[in-house]
């Protein structure tokens, strides 16, 4: 795979700041797209070029060189996206659509796409399998189920894979501590007892790791992977995470009511039959966590935290 050339979107947000040092270290050159709105910590590397750039300005992103394409850039989760749904609608699907059709002309032979769990809606079916409805309750569900569609329209030109992950959890040097496990364990960390709203809602997860190397996998198996994947390994309701988390640090749960309706769960069973294993866990993202924390390697800071730093440095 050396001498491959990999354009990574959001390339120095949560999941690729993780993703871009593996590619590396496996011998891909990788051209790092990002508007860089929560930093960059990705460290010089003969092999990267690093383009600070918004996704929408597709003439900014030059094709020529590029083998495959991993899309990992949009407005992420549902705050977010309503926090300025044209914002999200032109990043998550406007922008997916003018890259699609630019990597179709280029000559582009790989698009991996990062969708969503959430696509599906809340459902009753305890196994939520790839060929269920899509049925999308946010502006951010709703961009991916469009973007999913317009990118299948482009698998006769080019191998199109689409993941739809779970919520991810664990550590990255671009952390995200707005997402169930991470927030959940930094809340007991720094104050002693998490809050948790309703509580039995079920979220499935997927350790950071197994999701990034999930990519990889995908990259070097195209003819096992062309198509839609869910990518989800646990399905654990909200206060069970708690529960967990409580198990490694000594604090108080304190339950509150809630209105918030989502409940999904997800099954990765055709995953799983390609061959790909998940290494990592929950647990692991808890234990991970706390010994960052304790390290002084990891702190609460605002920009950890997509909706709050939106608000205050980007909107």
């Amino acid at each position: 795979m050396k001498n491959e050339t990999v354009l990574v979107t959001g390339a120095t947000g949560y999941k690729g700041t993780v993703l871009v040092p593996k590619l590396l270290a496996k011998g891909y050159k990788v051209i790092a797209i990002d508007t860089q709105w929560f930093g960059n910590f990705l460290e010089p590397h003969k092999n990267l070029t690093v383009i600070k750039t918004d996704v929408r300005h597709t003439d900014d992103i030059n094709l020529e060189q590029v083998d495959s394409i991993i899309h990992l850039a949009s407005i992420a989760n549902d705050p977010c996206g309503d926090l300025n749904p044209k914002l999200t609608w032109e990043v998550s699907a406007l922008a997916t659509m003018q890259l699609a059709d630019k990597a179709k002309k280029a000559g582009v032979k790989q698009f991996i796409y990062a969708s969503s769990g959430s696509v599906y809606g809340v459902k009753d079916e305890e196994q939520v399998t790839e060929d269920l409805s899509l049925e999308p309750i946010s502006e951010y569900n709703k961009t991916k189920m469009v973007a999913e569609r317009v990118l299948l329209s482009y698998k006769d030109c080019m191998a199109v894979q689409i993941v739809r992950p779970a919520t991810v959890c664990g550590l990255s040097k671009r952390m995200r501590l707005d997402v169930s496990v991470n927030m959940l364990t930094m809340q007991a960390l720094t104050n002693g007892k998490i809050t948790v709203f309703g509580g039995a809602q079920v979220r499935p997860n997927i350790h950071i790791d197994d999701i990034t190397d999930l990519y990889i996998y995908m990259l070097e198996n195209p003819e096992k992977t062309s198509g839609v994947f869910n990518a989800g390994f646990e399905n654990i309701s909200i206060l069970d995470i708690a529960k967990m988390v409580q198990a490694k640090i000594n604090c108080e749960i304190e339950i509150t009511p809630s209105n918030d309706p989502r409940c999904y769960r997800i099954n990765s069973d055709k995953l799983l039959a390609t061959g790909f294993k998940p290494s990592k866990n929950v647990e692991t993202a808890i234990e991970e966590i706390i010994a960052a924390h304790e390290a002084g390697k990891l702190k609460n800071e605002d920009h950890f935290y997509n909706l709050k730093w939106m608000q205050k440095e980007v909107l």
